[in-house]
């Protein structure tokens, strides 16, 4: 039986193994990288209108932040 340090360790991956350049991924992968990439760039150019009064942040609606200290806001 491992101990946990010992399962731990071989959970990561070895750190002298090369990463894997773009050019050699396969084009589903490229692809996928490339819509995210994409994505990313389209949320930080997004402009929304400044909310006043708010607390400022991700919508909370999406990332689940409905309630600070006990109180329900942002609605």
């Amino acid at each position: 039986m491992l101990s946990m340090s010992e399962n731990n360790d071989a959970a990561h991956a070895p750190e002298n193994v090369d990463k894997r350049r773009f050019e050699d991924l396969p084009p589903a992968a490229q692809r996928a990288l490339k819509e995210a990439e994409a994505r990313r760039a389209a949320e930080k150019a997004e402009k929304l209108p400044r909310e006043i009064g708010g607390r400022g942040g991700k919508d909370p609606a999406r990332y689940g932040d409905w309630e600070i200290k006990g109180r329900t806001i942002d609605f």
